[in-house]
């Protein structure tokens, strides 16, 4: 599951429209995770949800336009995790659209546990970080306290003796593109958003 539903404050435009020089950076992100072998890509856009459809090829990739996107990632959570239909599915990897250094290879150790049960997350320097696997049977409890800025925080926190953490520092860069300085440092940018998007 790639997040792409925020508005971009602190980069000045939507998250879903950052750009790698000509190419979507959500495009890249879903290479990355079918590189990794994930057979269902859903993508959560929210901010110029419109727009991106229409400049982005998400043909790969489910797509779930939150409405509510406003609310924080908590409702993107929430509806991406709505939008797996397949029962045989008993484990999903998030991943915030704005991590330009993420690569296939951390997908695949955080996904090397696809287990109903289990939660992984992968660690930078020893801090928690992105992406994060959640086993089935806890996608009720992290729709349920998934809330605002914070998403699954509240979760994992009440399951923190639960989570295995993967080490990824040397498979990936676990930065997100939070401010225009880092955006120049990854050649990052947004075009404008279209009037009435």
């Amino acid at each position: 599951m790639i997040i792409a539903a925020g508005g971009g404050r602190r980069i000045g435009g939507p998250e879903a429209l950052l750009c790698q020089g000509e190419r979507p950076l959500v495009c890249t992100m879903i290479d990355t995770m079918a590189a990794a072998g994930c057979e269902q890509i859903v993508v959560v856009l929210g901010a110029a949800a419109d727009q991106v459809q229409e400049t982005a090829d998400l043909t790969r990739a489910t797509v779930v336009v939150n409405r509510a996107w406003g609310t924080g990632v908590g409702s993107s959570i929430k509806a991406g995790l709505a939008a797996i239909d397949d029962d045989a599915v008993e484990a999903v990897v998030v991943v915030p659209v704005d991590m330009p250094g993420l690569t296939a290879g951390a997908v695949q150790r955080v996904a090397a546990l696809p287990y109903p049960d289990v939660l992984v997350c992968a660690t930078y320097g020893g801090l928690r970080g992105y992406p994060m696997l959640f086993g089935r049977r806890h996608w009720s409890g992290i729709a349920t306290l998934a809330s605002a800025d914070v998403g699954a925080r509240p979760y994992l926190l009440a399951h923190k003796d639960q989570i295995v953490d993967i080490s990824c520092d040397t498979v990936a860069d676990g930065s997100r593109v939070d401010s225009p300085e880092l955006m120049a440092l990854y050649g990052l940018t947004v075009p404008p958003q279209r009037v009435g998007a």
